[in-house]
């Protein structure tokens, strides 16, 4: 505010003030200035260009105004209220972040003296009162500049200056006047803004700038020096040197731990170091020994830049925000701002209104009564009873709550009142005689008739809720709270819910209810408008009961009443309801708000009202009809869910304690007399004052009352989620009751309110159940489900916390980067701080901090929803906990810091004790809905919850690495939630990104899938890691779960499009052209998919730009590098042919692409070999270019053919011989498709190639023969190459000759072995018949039809036994080619015999030679027969020729074909099963094209494809595989007879080839038939339980037949086998499963039976008189399930011989003993597997066909999977079978077996009564079995349970004898299986 200054001196205006030339125009001589600038001195340094002209300041403020404020100014005393609003109002606008800084130009200098009189007259001494005590009261932080620094540097400039901490405020020497600071009045405390820098900042040196007042009292006593330094060291006229001092001591003022926080001070001096003397050169004039000049010299000299650290600011708390209100009686005049006045007239009127309308009424009813009929405003009943009618019982309801709200109730006379309450009984008792109640069974009419009396329903409601009203007005008269009235009220409120609510609500469109239903649905308007009354009627219960005492009665009414209503199921849809979900809603609402007002007013019923909701919570509904609870911000949540929180949050308030009828009303003077009333006795804390001087006490106060609420609270809590936890670790998600998914639903809702301020119980609860899912976690004895749980939860909650981490820091930036105001800049600071859990303690419990600004926002809100209190409660206890555990955390004494804890602690038990207590006494700043937000956000960042995020996010990691492949992929699932909220955490070198990359590496398929899976997102948040994790999703290309490998596909096709890194897109490439070789058809599909999507349908559009082009050579260059880097020519072929077939959609466009390629590589070809890996060598270019000819020839153009010419010229030399394949297998697959036209090209490319035939190697020869034959057929010529073979033909002859008087050297070996080749490669190619005359001349004895059986009759002499290997070898090489392209051959009598001759020689070297021919003859047969097949007919016509129906194929050489593999099929077959090399697979490759081809009967090649299927070369079992897969596909009935073969053969073969005869492979454990499994999934299960019980029946012997003659008998060897595949087999269903159990269960009682009673007779002698008990009969032992008891089994024993015995063991043969032994250890090994199927399969002790449970399996439950209980694995069933099947090795272990065997077949330790001796060690079992189990022993999916008998029975075993067998100690055994 501007001070009435004299116009004098204010100064002359300079120039004209219109003239808009003051501020460009500065005057011509300066003058010297004593004083600070007037307005229109100041003009011409000012930055504005322009000024709104004004010659008096005075001018704005009125004038009266201001002459009053002088006035009170000037009177002595304390200055009134008015005067210090007034101050503060200015103080406010002069705040600094409120006024704009501005850069001033220089001002002028002073040249002349200023006169004595000038210099002796303060500058303020002419301020009027008001401005004098604003400018001492007021302190403004300012630079003064110097003559040497004008101006100050901007913002950025010193840049390299040193970080000097700024120091702490000194007082001045006495001999100076103190500068005057603010005092702050008690009434507007603050937290300490004047804080002590750190020690380790402290400056050396301080120099404190005086203030204005002080210049001005020096200037006017003449005094030129100031205090310049700390230690009061004078300052002369001329710049002094201050010399180094030595630090002074500061005071303690803060804790030594605590971050430093330097807050703004009223002046921001610069540090002074040091300063030389100078000597003046001119004497200093007055003004400038005014002012301070300081010469700072360079810093470098003397400054140590260790000794300073930078020191972050720290958010000082706002001081403005929060303003004591001012009382009606301190102000200055009753009618302030008129709102008295308009208060009283209000309710006047109001009053005036109501009394007119109780006076009408009153004249109605006697009227009525007079006449004995009703009229419009009453009614006469029964027994002319008047009521008044529903219109007048609304009306009067509307004045009822007008006077009620501007508390004039009280106003209204009694018997006023006392008379309509008579009114609006008539109506409740006339109601109690209607029969209300729907029933089910009514019809049409019976609805219309009770619709009739709904107005009489409807006015009796009316007048319910007028009556209620005026009992919850706050009167005191205890006429008004009848309690007669009050149970009626009741009672129709009870018959509403009873009789109309319930019944309609559950009404459905039934077959028995569809009348009524339809009758009600009509009339859907009437329904809602009653429901509507009813919910009003309700609510106004709920509000009598928080306002009058009311009886258990009611209040228990009410409340099963409302438990009712909420738990009430409604609709599925809408269709199926009476009413709308949506309109019961409401009365559902006003339901939690009843039972919350009777949780609030009644302690004593908190835990049965917890009890009732919580054993209700089966009836909720799931899904998304479940969350109808709408909050503020637009998400929905359980109702139920919001009752717990609203509870939770009740629980932490201050329960009414008074008694009384009324609990009085519900406005503001109500709250203020009951703050005034309220007990003060036992406070010893009367005021702030007090608090402040009594911080200790005051702390001590508030801690008695705010932390038993808050533990109230978290005891309900607790409560809530102890209970909810335990029932769902005792259930599953599809199990039948549903706590496990109304767990996952209160956590989502609950992290759904986190961050929302009126649910602040959402954080306690979500605490509570981390807590609880963290020791599920840690607890080593929780089951698998249980951790899975606990994992899951803990990942939505951590995803939470990293969501309002998140939240926060985008918020705090925001309002940052935006012009903020001082709570915003605030809150932005604070959050920085919180977020990394660096703020101070005394910061987050701030007077004005985060609570406050939360607290009111919900107080502004609360008029509109009343339900806030709840939260406004706990956030009250919540803030004063916090502000007690602050104060405790201090070890140092801070006495500013404490004093305001104190004075925060008194308020607070203030607020707690008066809910409208802080609304009353302060107000503050409108805080927006994202400030309230962001300030409970930071509160939450420092709660327990949010504090442990990097407790959950470790738990979740190291879960990662657990042994339980279930808990591993849900902690990655877990881990993914956390992930999609705060991608932050995969950055740098995390720890998670090395995890998730070992998780793919599990041996888990669904971990390695989730591993995956979550990879794709990591990816997807963060693509920097794609170079990272590229190798490792290329790596899952060749998984053994089809999943992964499809999942890897699909991520790496992504990573490839999007990245264009050469080396990753090449790797990715390369392992996705293996896959479309892989045995899954789905995963060959899909790497034939991708491949096409990204090498070739990005080029599908057909652009020709310049980046085409550029992206087309990369493309190249990519493709090339593929090609060269990895084995993938033979696959890219297959590839690049189906993608361009006709059946291909883009067989055009892709056919477009692969010329533009092939053209783009042909600019290529001349390139060398460069070091540049993105140019390519002309030799690898050619490598591509051949597999695209082989694939599609049209591709070539005849110029590009000529290109390649020059490169055939060297194919004689051995220059480049992969140069030279490339161009000739190039021109073989191109030069077809030339005509006569280019003969002359023709006939020069024959030129070069003829004479490298007897020079290049045999592969290229193949090739060469094959474009010489090409270019013959086109030149229509092929007389030299029939010279050729004949010259070579000629040649044999002679070595034949040659070879018949002596073996043939070296020399005569090397050229048969040309000649030969040169006659089988010309044989193959060559069709040279014309030329037959040409050869008969060369071999005159011939009489052949065909040239190729020359060829055979002269090279098949030469493969007989008494040549050399490797001429036979060569020989049957040239043999195999000619019979290739002509198989006739194959049948001649010398050819077969030939053949036959060499197999049974089985010389493999030889036998490859014939393999070879027929394979690639049986594959040329079957391409030919497919092209056969699929020939469309051409112009409609039929083909050609029919099929010969004689033969199997219907190609030319059929015949042929089924002659030589029936005639060679025992041969190929042996080769394919005697060992597991090339060799080998060479063989099964024949089988496979036999098989296809459909040449021998199914079971021919079934049994040999199954055995080949256990092979441990990949090759061979996945061709089997496949093999075997397509036929049982086509001729199952034929083939499932052949299994039982089938099996002894793959036995044989892994014992005889594979060299391992066990049935099983470990690390992971898989079954050496899983092969034949997988192709038995095509079959019913049916035919697979048919087939498991005959594989099972295989183990069945004879024991008086079982062959021992070896080491370890053969039978026991192929049992084990069987009994190790069926252990680790995965079975599709359940009744698999059982089928399997028992089976083992029937052969064990039947076969073990015999064996049993034969060991007891021969081995131990047992006889029967032996044992007391009656004995079993010897016709059917006793079964596994007989009942013995452990008497009778001990006497047993002691008639027994033991093992040790001597005697015994001589008694019996060695080799009889050896056979009942391997009878033994074959049903043991049995048993065993029996026993493990059950515990993995949670079958417990079931027989066959029941559950775990006893209860009898249904059909539908044999169909399901089965369910893998998790914690069981394969281990030690596997060591159990070992360590049986080392029984055979001496007599004490066979005694062991047997005895072993006895003891299983005689006493069922499952089934087994326990002695009374033994029921304490049942007990302990027991127990330890439970504990072993772990909470919550159940699969997700199924309920699950493990057989605890069955595990007491085994454990209590011998230790010796189970050490002896493999078993541990009993005290080890939870360790072994759980």
């Amino acid at each position: 505010m501007a001070d009435a200054r004299p116009e004098f001196y204010n100064g002359l205006p300079y120039g004209n003030p219109n003239d808009g030339t003051q501020s460009t125009q500065p005057p011509q001589t300066p003058a010297a200035f004593t004083r600070p600038f007037t307005l229109h001195e100041a003009l011409p340094y000012t930055p504005f260009s322009s000024i709104a002209p004004f010659d008096s300041v005075t001018d704005l403020v009125p004038g009266h105004e201001f002459a009053a404020l002088n006035q009170e100014a000037t009177t002595q005393g304390q200055p009134s209220r008015r005067l210090q609003q007034a101050a503060g109002q200015v103080q406010h606008l002069l705040e600094r972040g409120k006024i704009p800084e501005f850069k001033f130009k220089t001002g002028p200098r002073t040249n002349s003296t200023p006169s004595t009189t000038s210099r002796s007259i303060p500058l303020a001494s002419a301020l009027t009162p008001f401005s004098k005590m604003i400018f001492d009261q007021t302190t403004m932080p300012f630079r003064y500049p110097t003559p040497e620094t004008p101006t100050s540097a901007p913002a950025d400039a010193p840049r390299n200056a040193l970080p000097t901490p700024i120091p702490a405020r000194q007082s001045l020497p006495t001999a100076q006047k103190p500068v005057q600071v603010k005092q702050e009045s008690p009434t507007t405390p603050t937290m300490p803004t004047k804080r002590q820098p750190h020690p380790h900042n402290k400056a050396r040196y301080e120099i404190v700038l005086p203030a204005k007042s002080q210049l001005e009292v020096g200037a006017a006593h003449g005094k030129s020096a100031l205090t310049g330094s700390i230690i009061g060291t004078p300052v002369a006229d001329n710049p002094v040197a201050l010399n180094p001092a030595a630090p002074q001591p500061y005071p303690r003022q803060q804790q030594q731990q605590q971050s430093p926080s330097p807050s703004p001070v009223e002046a921001t001096p610069a540090p002074v170091l040091e300063i030389p003397k100078q000597t003046p050169t001119q004497p200093l004039s007055a003004s400038q020994r005014a002012a301070i000049a300081i010469e700072l010299p360079s810093a470098a000299k003397f400054i140590n830049k260790s000794e300073y650290l930078v020191v972050a600011d720290e958010p000082d708390e706002p001081t403005k925000l929060s303003l004591k209100k001012q009382k009606q009686e301190d102000l200055d005049g009753e009618d302030f701002y008129g709102e008295s006045l308009d208060m009283r007239q209000r309710a006047d009127t109001a009053l005036h209104e109501l009394k007119n309308f109780l006076h009408g009424s009153f004249q109605a009813e006697d009227q009525a009564l007079a006449q004995q009929y009703g009229n419009d405003v009453v009614l006469l009943v029964a027994d002319n009873e008047a009521t008044l009618t529903a219109a007048a019982q609304a009306k009067a309801q509307t004045l009822l709550n007008k006077t009620i709200s501007l508390n004039c109730y009280k106003r209204v006379p009694l018997d006023h009142l006392l008379r309509l309450l008579r009114l609006s009984e008539g109506a409740l008792r006339r109601v109690e005689s209607l029969e209300i109640k729907v029933d089910e069974s009514w019809g049409a009419a019976d609805v219309d008739q009770w619709f009739q009396q709904l107005p009489l329903l409807e006015t009796a409601m009316r007048a319910a809720r007028t009556s209620l009203r005026m009992m919850c007005g706050g009167r005191e008269d205890k006429q008004l709270y009848a309690e007669d009235m009050i149970e009626q009220c009741l009672s129709l409120c009870k018959r509403l819910i009873d009789g109309i609510v319930v019944p309609i609500v559950e009404l459905r469109s039934a077959s028995n209810t569809i009348e009524v239903f339809r009758a009600l649905s009509s009339n859907k308007k009437k329904i809602v408008s009653l429901f509507t009354d009813c919910q009003k009627l309700f609510s106004l219960m709920s509000t009598l009961i928080s306002k009058v005492d009311t009886s258990d009665t009611v209040t228990n009414t009410l409340e099963f009443a409302a438990t009712r209503l909420i738990f009430m199921e409604t609709a599925h849809t809408e269709k199926d309801s009476v009413v709308d979900t949506q309109k019961f809603d409401g009365l559902r609402l006003v339901a939690m708000d009843m039972l919350s007002q009777i949780f609030l007013l009644n302690p004593v019923q908190r835990q049965g009202i917890f009890d009732e909701i919580l054993t209700s919570l089966e009836k909720l509904p799931l899904g998304r009809r479940a969350r109808t609870f709408k909050l503020v911000d637009g998400n929905n949540i359980q109702p139920v869910s919001a009752l717990i929180m609203r509870l939770v949050q009740t629980s932490a308030g201050k329960a009414d304690e008074r008694g009384g009828k009324s609990r009085g009303g519900d406005t503001v003077a109500d709250d203020e007399e009951e703050i005034k009333s309220a007990p003060r006795d036992n406070l010893t804390i009367q005021d702030e004052d007090h608090a402040i001087s009594q911080h200790s006490t005051a702390i001590q106060v508030l801690d008695s009352l705010a932390n038993p609420l808050l533990d109230t609270a978290k005891a309900n809590a607790s409560y809530v989620v102890k209970f909810i936890v335990n029932r769902a670790l005792k259930s599953t998600k599809s199990g039948d009751t549903p706590y496990r998914n109304l767990l996952d639903l209160f956590v989502e809702d609950f992290t759904t309110c986190l961050d929302n301020p009126d649910w602040p119980a959402a954080e306690l609860l979500l605490r509570l159940l981390m807590a609880m899912m963290v020791s599920l976690v840690e607890n080593d004895k929780s089951g698998v489900p249980a951790k899975n749980m606990a994992l899951e939860l803990l990942g939505i909650m951590g995803a939470a916390i990293s969501k309002l981490r998140s939240h926060v820091r985008k918020v705090a930036s925001a309002l940052d980067a935006q012009d903020a105001d001082e709570l915003g800049m605030f809150l932005s600071d604070l959050a920085a701080s919180a977020l990394e859990l660096k703020s101070r303690p005394e910061q987050m419990v701030a007077w004005a901090g985060p609570y406050r600004a939360t607290l009111e926002y919900l107080e502004n809100r609360f008029s509109e929803d009343p339900h806030l209190a709840s939260a406004i409660s706990f956030i009250v206890s919540d803030w004063g906990t916090k502000v007690c555990a602050c104060y405790d955390s201090f070890e140092d004494d801070f006495r500013e810091r404490d004093q305001e804890l104190g004075r925060l602690a008194y308020r607070l038990r203030e607020m707690i004790q008066g809910r409208r207590w802080l609304s009353n006494e302060y107000s503050f700043k409108n805080v927006s809905p994202t400030q309230a937000k962001l300030s409970y956000s930071i509160a939450l960042l420092r709660s327990p919850l949010c504090e442990a995020f990097s407790p959950i996010l470790n738990i979740l990691l190291n879960s990662m690495a657990s042994d339980q492949p279930t808990v591993r992929s849900k902690s990655l699932k877990s881990i993914n939630q956390v992930l999609e909220t705060d991608p932050s955490i995969l950055d740098g070198d995390s720890v998670v990104v090395q995890l998730i990359l070992r998780c793919s590496n599990d041996s888990s398929t669904q971990v390695r899938d989730s591993a995956l899976g979550l990879i794709g997102k990591c990816i997807g948040m963060r693509p920097a890691l794609e170079g990272k994790m590229t190798e490792t999703i290329v790596d899952r290309f060749s998984d053994a779960g089809p999943g992964v490998r499809k999942r890897a596909m699909k991520l790496a096709k992504d990573i490839y499009l999007r990245n264009n890194n050469r080396v990753l897109r090449s790797a990715i490439a390369n392992g996705l052209l293996h896959r479309v070789q892989d045995p899954e058809e789905s995963v060959r599909d899909l790497a034939r998919q991708v491949i096409e999507e990204i090498w070739f349908a990005p080029f599908h559009s057909g652009e020709n730009s310049t980046a085409s082009q550029i992206s087309l050579a990369e493309h190249v260059s990519l493709m090339v590098h593929t090609v060269k880097r990895g084995n993938v020519a033979g696959i890219l072929d297959k590839v690049l042919q189906t993608l361009l077939s006709p059946e291909s959609k883009a067989s055009q466009a892709s056919m477009e692409v692969c010329t533009k390629l092939v053209a783009s590589m042909f600019d290529l070809v001349d390139n060398g070999d460069s070091s540049d890996p993105s140019a390519p060598s002309g030799r690898d270019v050619l490598q591509v270019l051949m597999i695209f000819a082989k694939a599609e020839a049209s591709l070539f153009t005849f110029e590009q053919l000529r290109l390649l010419k020059p490169h055939i010229t060297s194919i004689s030399s051995s220059e480049d011989l992969a140069v030279s394949r490339a161009v000739v297998v190039i021109y073989r697959r191109v030069l077809p498709q030339l005509s006569s036209a280019h003969a002359q090209f023709l006939a020069d490319v024959r030129k070069e190639l003829l004479p490298a035939v007897s020079k290049v190697t045999r592969a290229l020869l193949d090739d060469v023969m094959a474009c010489l034959w090409i270019i013959s057929t086109l030149l229509e010529t092929s007389e030299h190459l029939a010279r050729l073979v004949l010259s070579s033909l000629s040649a044999i002859q002679k070595l034949r000759i040659l070879s018949q008087r002596e073996p043939l050297d070296q020399l005569k070996t090397r050229q048969f072995d040309r000649y030969s080749l040169i006659v089988g490669m010309a044989g193959k190619h060559c069709n040279l018949d014309s030329h037959l005359e040409l050869f008969k001349k060369g071999f005159p004895k011939f009489s052949g039809e065909t040239v190729s059986k020359l060829m055979v009759d002269v090279v098949v002499p030469f493969t007989g036994p008494s040549h050399p290997l490797d001429v036979r070898k060569a020989a049957l090489d040239s043999v195999g080619l000619v019979c290739q392209a002509s198989p006739r051959n194959y049948v001649a009598a010398n050819i077969y015999t030939t053949f036959q001759q060499v197999f049974d020689e089985q010389t493999p070297v030889l036998e490859t030679m014939i393999l070879r021919s027929l394979k690639e003859f049986l594959l040329t047969e079957e391409k030919r027969s497919e092209e056969a097949s699929e020939a469309p007919a051409i112009n409609g016509a039929k083909a050609e020729k029919k099929r010969e129906l004689t033969v199997i194929g219907g190609t030319n050489y059929d015949d042929v074909a089924s002659a030589t593999t029936h005639r060679f099929l025992k041969e190929i077959s042996r080769i394919a099963t005697s060992t597991q090399d090339d060799h080998a697979f060479l063989a099964v490759e024949v089988l496979a094209s036999i098989n296809r081809q459909g040449l021998v009967h199914p079971k021919e090649t079934g049994v040999t494809f199954i055995t080949l299927e256990t092979s441990s070369n990949p090759r061979i079992s996945e061709l089997a595989f496949l093999e075997h897969k397509s036929l049982h596909g086509k001729h199952e009935t034929v083939v499932e007879r052949e299994y039982v073969k089938a099996i002894q053969s793959a036995f044989a073969y892994q014992r005889d080839i594979v060299k391992d005869p066990r049935g099983a492979t470990m690390n992971p454990f898989t079954p050496k038939l899983h092969l034949l499994m997988e192709v038995l999934k095509i079959s019913k299960s049916k035919n697979r339980q048919k087939f498991l019980g005959k594989f099972c029946a295989q183990v069945d012997f004879d024991i008086t037949k079982l062959d021992i003659s070896e080491e370890i008998p053969p039978h026991v060897q192929y049992c084990r086998f069987i009994v190790e595949n069926l252990a680790f087999f995965e079975y599709v269903t359940v009744g698999e499963v059982h089928c399997i159990v028992g089976t083992i269960e029937k052969l064990v009682t039947s076969t073990g039976a015999n064996v049993a009673q034969i060991i007891e007779s021969e081995v131990f002698q047992v006889r029967m008189d032996a044992i007391e008990a009656p004995a079993p009969s010897q016709s059917a032992p006793p079964p596994p399930s007989d009942i013995i008891t452990p008497d009778q089994q001990l006497q047993a024993e002691a008639a027994a011989p033991h093992p040790g015995d001597n005697t015994t063991a001589n008694l019996i043969s060695l080799s009889r003993l050896r056979q009942l032994t391997a009878g033994s250890m074959i049903l043991l090994a049995l048993w065993e597997v029996r026993t493990y199927l059950r515990r993995l399969y949670g079958l417990g002790t079931a027989r066959r066909g029941e559950t775990a449970k006893g209860g009898k399996l249904q059909t539908k439950d044999l169909s399901k999977a089965p369910i893998k209980v998790q914690g069981v694995n394969g281990d030690k069933v596997w060591e159990e079978i070992a360590a049986i099947m080392t029984s055979l090795e001496d007599r004490e272990r066979m005694m062991g077996a047997c005895k072993a065997f006895v003891e299983l077949m005689n006493v069922d330790k499952e089934f087994l009564v326990p002695a009374e001796d033994d029921e304490d060690l049942m007990d302990v079992d027991e127990e330890d079995v439970r504990k072993a189990q772990g909470a919550g022993a159940e699969e997700e999916e199924g309920e699950v349970e493990f057989a605890a008998a069955e595990e007491e029975g085994r454990s209590r075993k011998n230790p010796a004898e189970g050490q002896q067998k493999g078993r541990k100690p009993d005290g080890e055994f939870e360790e072994e299986w759980f």
